[in-house]
This record gives C-alpha cells, structure tokens and sequence, in this order.
C-alpha cells in the first residue's frame, strides 16, 4: 500500500490515516479497506489513488470490486443501511458488524460511531476472526475522534486529491 499524503491534515486525521495503513499492512489478507460515513461518502481508504481509477473503467483489472476504495464504499454503505434496516424490522437492537463470505474473498462492516463504518475486503484465506479482531481495535481508537469536524476535514483532503488528480 502506498501511504496517502497527509500533508497540511490535523493530528487527528493523520492518526487515522496511520491506523488504517496500519490495519491493512499488519493483518494478512485484508486487500483494501474504506471507511465511510452515515450518508455513504468515503472518508478514509486503504488505496485513495485507486479511487480515480474507479471513474475511469477502461483502467486494469485489479483485486476487489473493480480494485478500488470508492466502489467498496458504496458496497458497504449499501450493507450498513440493509443491516440497520433488518435490525429495526426485528427490533433487535443496534447493528455492530457484518460479514460475507464468498467463494474467492470476504466483507467485512463494522459499525464505528453515529452511522459511520469501516469496510474490510478480505482475501479467500484470510483469518475471520483476526481480520474482526483489528477491525475492532481499529474501531475502538478511531471512534471517540471522528468527530463532524474530523469527518468534514477527511473528505475535503479527498476531494481536494481528485480535484489535483489528471482525469
């Protein structure tokens, strides 16, 4: 994984961008990873230079949904606002997490604060339970600081990375 830039962010979003390289680079198997907020727009991900790819589907094929952070996004934004919608139907309290295991990989949700998720594309081999084990720890150091301000701050320095990105 190539670390963003954080240049210019605060001490907060920084963190955050260290946990989640953190998270991809010390859990086998996790392919990319993307952290969205409660209206589904990406705020932090694994791979921010595969999002313009993403636009642009003439690019190469790569692992994952169309290898990129952003169509992970809107996966998981669509699973989150699925599983809150279920949970409520049964009246069975909130939701905490969700996994999909498929044949060749899986997807992981979590839920991080007031509606705000962290999405994890896993490998075919990758170990379940270590995967949702950091996903938990990155859950835990991360919820209590994104902040509407942080939240704010992290999807401004995206949209500022597409604005100076060639198209």
């Amino acid at each position: 994984m190539t670390a963003p830039s954080t240049f210019g962010l605060s001490s907060e979003a920084r963190n955050l961008h260290w946990l989640l390289t953190n998270l991809v680079e010390e859990v086998p198997g996790i392919q990319s990873v993307a952290v969205v907020s409660s209206d589904g727009l990406l705020l932090l991900s694994s791979d921010p230079g595969l999002n313009q790819a993403a636009r642009h589907p003439g690019g190469a094929q790569r692992n994952g949904p169309r290898g990129s952070s952003a169509d992970l996004a809107t996966i998981v934004s669509g699973i989150g606002s699925l599983t809150v919608g279920a949970a409520r139907l049964m009246a069975f309290g909130g939701v905490k997490h969700t996994m999909v295991a498929m044949d060749e990989g899986s997807l992981f949700v979590m839920s991080i604060s007031d509606g705000s998720l962290l999405g994890v594309h896993g490998s075919a081999d990758c170990d379940m339970s270590v995967v949702a084990y950091h996903m938990a720890l990155f859950v835990g150091r991360a919820g209590h600081v994104l902040t509407p301000e942080l939240r704010s701050e992290l999807r401004q320095s995206l949209e500022s990375a597409h604005a100076g990105s060639p198209r």
